[in-house]
């Protein structure tokens, strides 16, 4: 089964620390693409995968960044980063979508993914308020966030947005990953969304969290992360390199 819909989550801060990681990375597996959280392209990718360009909050709308935006030839853009928790109103990146976004797809053909926000019910509460907002003109990918320990709940989260936003009829979820601390309940959830998302249509792309050395926040799972504090790659990350369906 031929299968590419995993994004790899490649920190920037690799690009400035471990460049020559990304050679070990296997391009001709399930990775379908790369995310840096920015809108620089990282040079050491070379071109072995599409990178997708992210305006991740306001400060990516203008400077050098926007006309990195601007000059991608890259198809996908990615649009607005849990903007709830950064203090943007919906109505604020409506305007902004339509002002800015927008134009990127009438006139250069580019792809849009929705701003992705939390599972949580704040996060919900903006993400329908700005698909409201925006009705007339959707994305064409539904950005998702999701964080749990509870393979099924994420499943069904998924599905539910997905119902509830038939508009676009594409997912992207652009950021997902077990916060569990038991290695065994880690590898299980990551198995299980990935082999449901690898069958599911609608989805386009996911992105298990994340290939840094080291470990974002207190949130996030240690036993999750992808790389190791030396730059090589975990257990977990060899698998989503390589394995179709993925086993526990």
């Amino acid at each position: 089964m031929v299968v590419n819909k995993r994004c790899l989550l490649w920190d920037w801060t690799n690009t400035r620390d471990v460049p020559g990681q990304i050679d070990k990375v296997d391009f001709k597996g399930p990775i379908s693409s790369v995310v840096n959280w920015n809108t620089w392209y990282p040079t050491e990718l070379k071109n072995r995968a599409p990178f997708r360009p992210m305006v991740r909050l306001e400060g990516q709308l203008s400077g050098g960044d926007w006309d990195n935006i601007q000059n991608s030839k890259e198809p996908i853009i990615l649009f607005f980063n849990e903007p709830e928790r950064a203090g943007i109103s919906a109505e604020h990146a409506a305007k902004i979508w339509h002002d800015k976004m927008l134009p990127l797809r009438k006139n250069k053909g580019k792809k849009l993914v929705g701003p992705s926000c939390a599972s949580d019910p704040a996060g919900q509460k903006w993400l329908a308020d700005f698909m409201h907002r925006v009705a007339g003109n959707p994305p064409d990918f539904l950005g998702v966030h999701y964080y749990g320990t509870d393979a099924q709940h994420a499943i069904d989260f998924i599905a539910d947005l997905h119902k509830k936003f038939p508009k676009p009829n594409k997912v992207m979820v652009t950021e997902i990953a077990s916060i569990s601390r038991d290695r065994k309940q880690v590898f299980e959830f990551t198995a299980k969304l990935c082999n449901w998302m690898d069958k599911t249509d609608w989805i386009f792309e996911y992105a298990f969290f994340g290939c840094m050395r080291q470990v974002a926040d207190g949130y996030v799972s240690p036993e999750a992360q992808l790389m190791k504090p030396d730059g090589s790659f975990t257990e977990l990350m060899n698998k989503l390199m390589r394995e179709v369906p993925m086993k526990p």
